[in-house]
């Protein structure tokens, strides 16, 4: 019977090898696919692999929320997979003999990169909201903004309930595994 990643957690953090050898099998396709996405391939894609694994065992008695880790680990892998693509394109060769030549850095993938993994996070978070607070939530920051009594009215609820029914939206919404693993992992390139 497949252990529960709760159970995985704490007895690898124990020590126990089994449970380590579980978590990584369970997650190697998504770290691996995480890399490839951002385009490494080969040993850079080896030496990304194993720096995310690094990063659990260091972090391993930090994580306070199992459910988070899949997360935890897509968004180290993305962003160590940034750091070495990134890096790889600073040290661009040139050819002294050609004469002098301007080189260029491409687009900021890093802030690309962060930009992408939050709307990802935020997805997932509205997605395990119920749906009629994602509902509401999608429309009060629809563009131009809808009126209180137009939601109202397409939800079918009491205007005085949209403030207190948002505040709810929103704190449910944060404390959402997906955001509080962006969060902690934000925290920890500080």
């Amino acid at each position: 019977m497949e252990r529960g990643l709760r159970e995985l957690v704490l007895a690898a953090r124990a020590g126990d090898e089994s449970a380590w050898d579980a978590l990584v099998e369970r997650f190697l396709p998504l770290v691996c696919g995480t890399i490839a996405r951002v385009g490494l391939r080969g040993a850079e894609a080896d030496d990304v692999n194993q720096t995310v694994w690094l990063r659990l065992v260091e972090h391993l008695d930090g994580v306070r929320e199992p459910a988070a880790l899949p997360g935890w680990l897509a968004t180290t892998a993305r962003r160590e997979s940034v750091r070495v693509r990134h890096s790889d394109r600073r040290a661009v060769p040139v050819d002294l003999s050609s004469g002098p030549e301007v080189v260029a850095d491409g687009p900021d993938v890093d802030a690309e990169l962060l930009r992408a993994e939050r709307g990802r996070a935020l997805r997932e978070a509205l997605d395990q909201l119920p749906e009629d607070r994602r509902r509401l939530l999608l429309l009060l920051i629809e563009d131009p903004p809808r009126a209180y009594a137009e939601v109202s009215a397409l939800l079918g609820i009491p205007i005085g309930t949209i403030g207190p029914t948002r505040a709810r939206a929103l704190e449910q919404l944060r404390n959402a595994a997906a955001l509080v693993a962006l969060a902690e992992t934000t925290e920890e390139t500080r």
